[in-house]
């Protein structure tokens, strides 16, 4: 390993990949920084350090990289287009002319993709206006807003909509031109960079008596521990063996042998917690057009309340729900079946066709759960960790998934272009003797 990241640096391409993303990554970062025109930052900084970071609103936070607080340009952060692109997912299995269009190859592809982006703006949009008026509410402290009114609503909108298409647009260059998925990098980023602030506070606490060095100790284990079950558990697959019969095509036989379909542990990856998330911030959402004594916000209150039991079993449930839902929507048992019996495939001991799929949803049905049920433990631990054990930073489940995913996805891409240039060394080197031998 540490020889393959000495030799990054003599691969011009992979060199000039790297330092293109770290680029782009520092840009973002940079309009993070800017703040909204209009509001006033004092305001925010004092509502966000008076106890929301184990709120609802933390995990919009840590998607935004910090920006939320600071309600800058990129404070929607990238959430709009993960929202637009799994409703797109959602919408081409439901909706038959989004479906074909899928199957067109590469220009429906791109067509889709240009739908993702018209719903970016269009939720970002919506959720822009949200902000806005709860702002003007006084939901973020009274006085966040220099000048209310229609204006303030409209440059809001504009400039916080802008911010996440330009977001959006970085995060598209850096896969094309940079290193690893650009959305991805963009929250990882995100995530990284509230890392120093989050030991700050730990070691401010420690100051003051308030923790202990022995508790710190056992925060930090259980961190290291949590973080490699999840490594552990994400390269988890369930390998489904493949009989591949001899075949004639044209006039070569191809030749049979056993291969495998691989079935991950998470395949649903973070979808399901943060639709979870989404859906649970509705009633916050909700309660913000509410009188404060009114029925709804008491209902909202007592059994929504964040970190309350009703909360925590609603999370749980969501989780589960979308960890079966969303796998059935990227994994087709029949679509697979199907193209094992055209390509000469079997699975040994079942026979080709229907029984085939029965016994893949079989036990995709049994994975899934395993993997429904991890999730929702990771999502939930480290809630009650922040809630119970009173630590001074939202150590979410969900950023951990992410983490850990777009780490290994990224080291998974760099290993690539080591051993493509190892190749292409060798086969140069053979051709070269060969050349000599002549």
């Amino acid at each position: 390993m540490i020889g393959g990241v000495q030799n990054i640096g003599r691969i011009t391409e992979l060199r000039n990949r790297i330092l293109f993303t770290l680029g782009m990554l520092a840009v973002y970062r940079v309009g993070a920084k800017i703040a909204t025109p209009g509001i006033n930052p004092d305001v925010l900084s004092q509502f966000f350090g008076g106890g929301s970071g184990s709120s609802p609103l933390a995990l919009l936070n840590i998607f935004s990289g910090g920006a939320f607080e600071q309600l800058s340009i990129f404070a929607l952060g990238i959430m709009p287009y993960i929202s637009a692109s799994i409703i797109m997912q959602l919408l081409t299995v439901v909706i038959p002319s989004l479906e074909a269009l899928k199957k067109e190859g590469e220009r429906g592809t791109r067509q889709i993709s240009q739908y993702t982006r018209y719903g970016t703006i269009g939720l970002s949009l919506f959720q822009s206006l949200l902000i806005a008026t709860a702002l003007e509410n006084g939901q973020f402290g009274t006085g966040a807003v220099l000048e209310p009114g229609l204006g303030f609503k409209l440059m809001c909108m504009v400039t916080l909509t802008t911010g996440t298409a330009f977001i959006m647009w970085l995060g598209e260059q850096i896969t094309e031109r940079g290193i690893g998925n650009g959305i991805s990098l963009v929250i990882f980023s995100g995530i990284i960079v509230a890392i120093p602030g989050a030991l700050g506070q730990l070691w401010q606490l420690v100051q003051t008596d308030e923790f202990t060095l022995l508790q710190v100790l056992f925060l930090f284990a259980f961190i290291i521990v949590l973080t490699g079950f999840v490594v552990y558990v994400e390269r988890g697959q369930r390998r489904i063996p493949i009989q591949y019969a001899r075949r004639v095509v044209g006039r070569r036989m191809t030749q049979g042998g056993m291969s495998y379909f691989p079935l991950r542990v998470n395949t649903a990856n973070v979808i399901p917690p943060i639709f979870a998330s989404s859906l649970l911030i509705l009633p916050s959402t909700i309660a913000q057009f509410t009188e404060p004594d009114s029925a709804t916000n008491r209902f909202l209150q007592d059994y929504l309340d964040f970190g309350g039991f009703w909360y925590n079993a609603l999370y749980v449930v969501l989780i589960i729900f979308f960890a079966f839902f969303y796998t059935a929507i990227i994994i087709n048992p029949d679509d697979i079946a199907d193209n094992l019996k055209r390509s000469g495939g079997s699975i040994p001991g079942v026979r080709p066709g229907k029984r085939t799929a029965e016994h893949i949803d079989k036990v995709l049905g049994r994975i899934t759960l395993v993997g429904a049920f991890y999730v929702a433990a990771i999502c939930l631990v480290p809630v009650l960790l922040s809630l119970w054990a009173r630590v001074p930073f939202y150590f979410g489940g969900t950023a951990l998934l992410i983490v850990v995913g777009v780490s290994m996805d990224l080291m998974a891409q760099i290993e690539a272009h080591l051993v493509s240039r190892q190749y292409e060394g060798f086969v140069q080197g053979t051709r070269m003797r060969g050349r000599l031998g002549q």
